[in-house]
């Protein structure tokens, strides 16, 4: 242990690491006590509980669970769902501590259904369902999800107004082509920590351009360590909202399948085990139950970390855990993770955005696995590209149906995903059309 501390790369690596699981954090909090109206103070306390329950996922995840170097975070689809659930309840005009007690309650269920999976093994055999052609679905749909969001958050358009602002988004292209280049053109050593790079030169320029940032807003914050419980409302029972909030985490564990999966790729010698999914699965079931009692987005191991490993390169765990370890000192040491708050949003998303376009290869890795023909393409093509309609859908196109359904139906990654699985296992699909010696992939 003694020769890892001692290892340059270890730490820069960590650092590394560091950012990326802070950038895919540190908004989450902030706009979930936006969106419940929630006092400074307590989204502070949310924000770095986020630090400390995350940094223990991480280390907990890396070491014993599915012991990949995979960052442990809140959840998109969990994110999604609990944003929605407060603007339709403006609408339908239920209380927002209503929502927010039943969400809590809805997540505790949740976590607890997921260690019972974990438990008995039953996470294992549920992996099964996801067969190459559901992963490469999966991962291609997920890349586009995530670059949407954070392409947005380049141009400024996800704060504010909602508008592009040039100034900001001009730069953070930049930054975005900087990293490219890094990249592409780098010498190993500069690829692997292009995203850092981009970082150290990304933020001096926004805030000699366009001034600082903090994405808590207005000072005055007090940085102790406060302790909040269900911050989002007291435990309520409005069923609509449980069972929506359950049946999302349910559909959330693929995520964790595909994440772990996703990574076998990249370990061939080394494939996943059931222990290491029961393992992963009892981890996650325990923070989501932390979750619902301090109101924070559930977690998950993220499907992006893949991308992550691809960009620079860096499968070892060691500097993993090393930036695992970092951020929970962040959560620790409340002034510590408020000095990161300063990171321009744009910046942070425009080296991520780098990252996630790399998933484009990890989804082309697992359909290189699947033989296509002009017959049975329908298999991937008609999720796939469900999913990609569903992204350019405004959500309120989906008022009209039943509240409890509107947040699972408007989610592209989520219906392709369950659409994928149906599919692939109401017929054998490799059977079909056989006789044709077209493989599409060489047409595309």
């Amino acid at each position: 242990m003694k020769n890892e501390i001692k290892k340059a790369g270890n730490w820069l690596g960590g650092l590394q690491w560091l950012m990326f699981i802070f950038i895919n954090t540190v908004v989450v909090p902030i706009t979930v006590g936006a969106a419940y109206d929630l006092s400074q103070e307590q989204i502070v306390s949310t924000m770095q509980f986020s630090f400390i329950i995350g940094g223990i996922g991480c280390l907990l995840q890396a070491i014993i669970g599915h012991r990949r170097p995979i960052m442990d975070g809140p959840s998109g689809l969990w994110w999604g769902v609990i944003l929605a659930l407060s603007s339709m309840s403006a609408a339908q005009g239920i209380p927002l501590v209503e929502v927010g007690g039943s969400i809590a309650v809805g997540i505790i269920i949740a976590g607890i259904l997921t260690i019972l999976i974990g438990v008995t093994g039953f996470g294992f055999y549920l992996e099964k369902l996801f067969n190459p052609s559901v992963m490469g679905t999966f991962m291609l749909l997920f890349g586009v999800s995530l670059c949407i969001s954070f392409f947005k958050g380049m141009l400024g358009i996800s704060s504010g107004d909602g508008t592009i602002k040039l100034g900001m988004g001009l730069l953070a292209i930049g930054i975005a082509v900087l990293v490219l280049l890094l990249s592409v053109k780098g010498s190993t050593k500069i690829a692997q920590y292009s995203m850092l790079i981009g970082i150290i030169v990304g933020w001096p320029l926004f805030a000699v351009l366009l001034g600082s940032e903090s994405q808590l807003g207005g000072g005055g914050v007090s940085l102790s360590l406060d302790l909040f419980l269900f911050p989002l409302g007291e435990p309520a029972w409005n069923l609509g909202i449980i069972i929506t909030v359950v049946v999302t985490g349910i559909l959330n564990l693929s995520k964790q399948y595909g994440s772990i999966k996703g990574t076998d790729i990249m370990y061939p010698d080394q494939p996943s085990t059931s222990k290491d999914y029961r393992n992963s699965f009892v981890i996650t079931g325990i923070q989501s139950i932390l979750a619902g009692l301090l109101g924070l987005v559930p977690y998950s191991p993220f499907i992006s970390s893949i991308g992550f490993i691809q960009q620079t390169k860096i499968y070892d765990r060691m500097p993993f855990i090393f930036g695992s370890v970092m951020f929970l000192i962040m959560g620790i040491i409340p002034p510590v993770g408020y000095f990161f708050t300063l990171l321009p949003l744009s910046i942070g998303s425009a080296v991520l955005f780098v990252s996630y376009v790399t998933l484009f290869g990890s989804a082309l890795d697992w359909y290189a696995k699947v033989t296509f023909n002009s017959t049975n393409v329908y298999r991937a093509a008609i999720p796939l590209f469900i999913g990609l309609v569903l992204f350019a859908i405004p959500g309120t196109a989906f008022s009209t149906l039943p509240s409890f359904v509107q947040p699972l139906l408007s989610s592209g990654l989520l219906v392709g995903t369950v659409l994928a699985i149906l599919i692939e296992n109401v017929m054998n699909w490799d059977k079909i059309g056989i006789d044709e010696k077209v493989n599409v992939q060489k047409n595309i």
